[in-house]
């Protein structure tokens, strides 16, 4: 298969018949995809990555990186460097690159400190490394702003999939901690706030989020380096900032941004949640661990937890039936099995 390079929308000639819209994406690819994986929490030092060979199983059209990618937790950027190099050098990652369409946001270990915010001294630096790994070219939308934060179109209009990375570090302020001893079926170490000057996007990112959500496409999917849904666990979600996932959920509504869905990372195990809001099944598909793994973390409480949760090396899949108009989220062990998965319908995600 040959390899797949994104173009930047200016827009091209020819290759985005929807070039009557007002607002672009930042990157574009008109070859209709079917599957897309996707996968967080990969450390190449732990020397055990059968995550990549799984998923290559699966032939999907793109990767998407959510986010702990490598375990870099520094201030050395020439260390930090290393670490990604480390994740260059792993063999089925070179081969799943060399023949699929990868694209990556970051979270708080590739970053560059665990649980860290707009106060890591280093993200400027921290954001040319990442993009330079992954390849962004020179006119990227993603080096002449701060965050990683990118759209990305694919296909044709009727089979047009949009997908959404977000930056949850960049610009997140604190959060506020939890006192005393931890509650039962909580792993700790947050509680929501009411304070509602904090952040988690930054304005600069949700006035592109806003933008971005008036792109025509038939499928979008919102990737989110943290949980959009779960909050009961203690850990970081965007439970923790209440305003601002009502906020999303606004933006969604406002552009009846029908068909779409959220994947996420951060936690060390897989699991499928799923919350109404006013009539409109919202789901938050969360892979996490290809390589790091937690059964303690996966006996957390999540009242919006569909089926049960699995604290296995695992990935998740997205596999897109245009004919059918019909979709099916899956989450993959090492063998590349199906552990979870669950079948949509078109119809099914639609704002009432």
């Amino acid at each position: 298969m040959r390899r797949k390079l994104f173009t930047l929308v200016a827009i091209l000639t020819g290759s985005f018949t929807a070039a009557d819209a007002e607002v672009e994406s930042d990157f574009h690819q008109p070859d209709v995809i079917q599957k897309i994986a996707f996968g967080s929490c990969s450390n190449p030092r732990k020397g055990k990555t059968p995550m990549f060979d799984a998923v290559r199983k699966h032939k999907p059209d793109a990767f998407i990186f959510l986010g702990d990618n490598i375990y870099g937790d520094t201030e050395d950027m020439e260390l930090l460097q290393k670490k990604w190099m480390e994740l260059g050098d792993v063999e089925g990652f070179r081969k799943l690159r060399g023949n699929t369409t990868v694209i990556a946001t970051w979270d708080d270990h590739d970053y560059g400190v665990n649980d860290g915010g707009k106060s890591y001294k280093k993200r400027e630096e921290s954001q040319r490394i990442f993009l330079d790994f992954f390849k962004d070219p020179a006119d990227s939308p993603r080096r002449k702003r701060a965050g990683v934060y990118g759209s990305y179109t694919f296909g044709t209009p009727g089979k047009m999939c949009q997908i959404l990375l977000l930056d949850t570090r960049y610009f997140r302020d604190e959060l506020p901690r939890a006192k005393g001893p931890k509650a039962k079926g909580t792993v700790g170490w947050y509680v929501p706030t009411d304070d509602t000057s904090k952040t988690l996007l930054g304005e600069a990112q949700w006035k592109w989020l806003d933008e971005q959500l008036q792109v025509p496409a038939d499928i979008r999917i919102i990737g989110s380096s943290i949980q959009v849904l779960a909050h009961e666990k203690g850990m970081e979600n965007w439970g923790n900032v209440p305003h601002q996932r009502k906020r999303l959920f606004e933006l969604l509504k406002k552009h009846k941004a029908d068909h779409t869905f959220a994947i996420s990372g951060d936690v060390h195990f897989a699991e499928l949640s799923k919350m109404d809001f006013e009539g409109y099944p919202f789901f938050d598909l969360t892979s996490s661990g290809m390589t790091n793994t937690s059964k303690s973390w996966a006996a957390a409480k999540n009242s919006f937890r569909v089926d049960e949760s699995h604290p296995v090396q695992n990935a998740g899949l997205i596999e897109i039936d245009w004919a059918d108009k019909s979709l099916e989220l899956s989450i993959i062990n090492k063998d590349g099995e199906k552990v979870l998965h669950h079948p949509l319908k078109f119809s099914e995600l639609e704002f009432k």
